[in-house]
């Protein structure tokens, strides 16, 4: 089922979206060449605490996880391009980090993913980061009224393959708003004018994911969570909250 918002729940989301913003920044502010992944986790725990925000990542299990998600964000580094379980492992020099998280605050959810380099960033990695943003971008920019959720994956999908980069087929955004994951899905590949119309209220997760090597296919790490790259390349996530208004895209996760 598909909810549509009231303005004064896209207000409530905004706020949300403000916390998710804030626990992003301050994980991105504790990652450093030796910083285990478990401290970045522990910095944003402290923003939902302060903030009196529930995390909706923490406790999680969907159909294929085989535990709880035992965290407040993922952490995937490398290769690992999605849901990485931010533990021991200490960041080194060049690192790619993907860092997504959520907040629940007042009944309202919101959800975002942003990728960066620890220490010396390498021109491949900084191209597949900027690629991935711009994958984000497109898709924000298609969030319209009287558009479908088609139009976004084909905004989406026309980046990756100009990058020359991989995307998992079925993974991709989603409908958010009471819950984390809420109808419609929102794939990053589609036909324009095919899929979910789109109308003032809606409220998506838009989330690009990028595989460097140009393949599409993934596996999962021996934890049960942690999707990996096939060939081994470097993966970056980005996403946003985004609401689908009169006056064009809001996105509801930005600082």
């Amino acid at each position: 089922m598909v909810e549509i918002k009231t303005d004064a729940a896209l207000d409530a989301m905004r706020e949300a979206g403000r916390v998710v913003a804030r626990a992003l920044a301050a994980a991105r502010e504790a990652a450093a060449v030796g910083v285990p992944l478990h401290d970045l986790d522990a910095a944003a725990r402290a923003v939902l605490a302060e903030a009196g925000a529930r995390s909706p990542f923490l406790g999680y299990r969907p159909s294929f996880a085989p535990t709880p998600f035992p965290a407040v964000i993922c952490v995937s580094v490398n290769d690992a391009l999605v849901h990485g379980i931010p533990d021991g492992y200490r960041l080194r020099d060049g690192d790619l980090v993907s860092v997504d998280g959520g907040a629940e605050l007042d009944g309202w959810t919101g959800d975002a993913a942003v990728s960066f380099i620890v220490g010396t960033p390498r021109p491949a990695d900084v191209a597949l980061i900027d690629a991935t943003r711009r994958a984000l971008d497109a898709g924000i920019a298609a969030a319209t009224v009287g558009n479908r959720t088609g139009d976004i994956g084909h905004a989406v999908s026309a980046v990756t393959r100009a990058a020359r980069c991989g995307s998992p087929l079925d993974f991709g955004g989603h409908g958010i708003g009471r819950q984390m994951h809420e109808d419609p899905h929102v794939a990053n590949r589609g036909r324009p004018g095919r899929g979910f119309p789109l109308r003032h209220g809606l409220t998506l997760a838009i989330e690009p994911m990028l595989m460097a090597g140009g393949a599409d296919a993934y596996v999962t790490a021996p934890d049960g969570w942690t999707l990996k790259t096939v060939d081994g390349s470097r993966a970056a996530h980005f996403e946003h909250t985004v609401a689908v208004t009169h006056d064009g895209p809001r996105v509801l996760t930005l600082p």
